[in-house]
């Protein structure tokens, strides 16, 4: 088995590519630590690794976020802790175990018609751009004028994605969405 591994634009996080399905087309799952990390296997053995502080799980990638060990150190075990997972046979999430809900999205009914018109450009525009850094951004709320949006795996707590909110999906959304003011990080 060959893992890839690509660099993110968050310098603390590394994409690997496994070079399997990962979780089913559209889903994604995010966890921060180890007690979120218990509904998947996988997602423990990577924890138990001193240096992981985050993993995601898109389709075909997993991101690893590290926090006080250089990758050259930490880059190996992953690689091996993946490798042995998926040898093993073993499913990435416990069957006994449902993933964690997100809360639920927050939106006026009148703005409907609007909030589809964002979740359709999210989905066929922003969000495989965002997948191939081994992120995801999903839409939480819209409410006057401002979207307000969940940023996960390489692009949580990355230094460009104020930017990337700003810059680009604020400006590709109040193209399409003249209601659209404001993009904000939920």
């Amino acid at each position: 088995m060959f893992i890839q591994t690509e660099a993110t634009p968050n310098p603390s996080t590394l994409k690997f590519l496994p070079g399997r399905e990962v979780l089913p087309e559209g889903t994604t799952l995010h966890m921060t630590n180890a007690a979120e990390g218990a509904q998947s296997p996988l997602a423990q053995k990577l924890f138990s690794i001193e240096g992981v502080a985050g993993v995601f799980f898109g389709s075909d990638f997993i991101t690893i976020t590290r926090s006080g060990v250089e990758w050259q150190h930490l880059k190996p075990a992953v690689l091996g802790a993946i490798m042995e997972h998926y040898l093993s046979g073993v499913p990435i999430l416990n069957a006994d175990v449902a993933p964690l809900e997100e809360g639920e999205e927050f939106f006026d009914e009148a703005d409907e018609d609007t909030v589809e018109t964002i979740k359709d450009l999210l989905e066929t525009r922003v969000r495989p751009a965002v997948a191939a850094d081994g992120g995801d951004i999903t839409f939480r709320g819209y409410r006057e004028g401002v979207v307000y949006l969940a940023m996960k795996g390489a692009c949580s707590g990355c230094p460009s994605s104020t930017a990337t909110l700003r810059n680009g999906i604020q400006n590709l959304l109040r193209h399409f969405v003249p209601e659209v003011q404001e993009v904000r990080a939920a």
